[in-house]
């Protein structure tokens, strides 16, 4: 059975909670054995790092705090991040970034965590995970900033056009693929785009519990998404760029390991 990494699970603080263990070991099941849990603020990485502490070398998580919480950045953030990095299981800074779509956080706030998460990054030598929405000019002339002294960063959900894409790919980003390209309604723009992501920088992720591929049938009875719809993901994004499954399969995989600094 070939093997999957999901980039970015959302296992704490969503729908998925409470049954997390049924969660992995549906995953497991279908070769998903190993996923990223974002942290989304400090108290949430914290709690993903003592989750991933019960699961180990199946979860691993991410320090970090999410644009729609930059509001609650203070100069201890910064801090509180790199002594949750310390952590074994922590494998990258984020999810950090801009969104402009819900400004959830004021955009001067968003920016200034998201500009102070990318200097911690740059000081731990971790790679970093993205998150970017409505907010391309401002995301690019920071990431453009500090992505010189980044060992690795990776814009995950991307939904952007044909622009933004090759701006991200210009910087040496990776790129991580949702079901959203599944949306026959929004996500049409994207399965287009799809074939122009080089080989070694896309990956694929769930997002989960959001953003469950609309295209599967049959459909599932609940519509939180789960790691286990992975290899479908998978299935449809090596059909639109038309390469075997098996080898679209296992260069994911490694780029994933690779990307995060885990053995194949």
């Amino acid at each position: 059975m070939p093997q999957f990494m999901d980039i970015a699970v959302n296992l704490v603080g969503s729908a998925l909670e409470k049954k997390i263990q049924c969660v992995v070991d549906d995953a497991n099941e279908v070769g998903v054995t190993s996923m990223i849990v974002i942290g989304s603020h400090t108290e949430e990485s914290a709690q993903a790092i003592e989750l991933c502490s019960m699961h180990p070398k199946q979860l691993y998580s991410t320090a970090g705090v999410h644009p729609h919480h930059a509001s609650e950045w203070t100069s201890q953030s910064s801090h509180q991040i790199k002594q949750l990095s310390l952590a074994q299981c922590v494998v990258a800074i984020g999810e950090c970034g801009l969104d402009y779509n819900r400004d959830f956080s004021p955009r001067p706030k968003q920016r200034q965590a998201f500009a102070e998460q990318l200097e911690l990054a740059i000081e731990l030598q971790l790679p970093v995970l993205m998150h970017e929405r409505d907010a391309h000019e401002d995301f690019l002339a920071i990431v453009k900033e500090y992505r010189p002294q980044l060992p690795a960063a990776l814009l995950h959900c991307f939904t952007g056009n044909r622009n933004s894409l090759a701006a991200y790919l210009e910087q040496d980003l990776h790129l991580g693929i949702t079901g959203w390209v599944c949306d026959e309604r929004r996500g049409q723009e994207l399965a287009e785009l799809v074939p122009l992501i080089p080989d070694n920088r896309i990956l694929i992720e769930t997002d989960s519990p959001y953003l469950q591929p609309r295209s599967m049938r049959p459909k599932p009875k609940s519509s939180k998404n789960e790691p286990k719809y992975l290899p479908y993901i998978a299935e449809y994004v090596a059909n639109l760029r038309q390469q075997p499954f098996d080898d679209f399969v296992q260069q994911t995989y490694q780029n994933s390991r690779s990307f995060f600094g885990l053995p194949f």
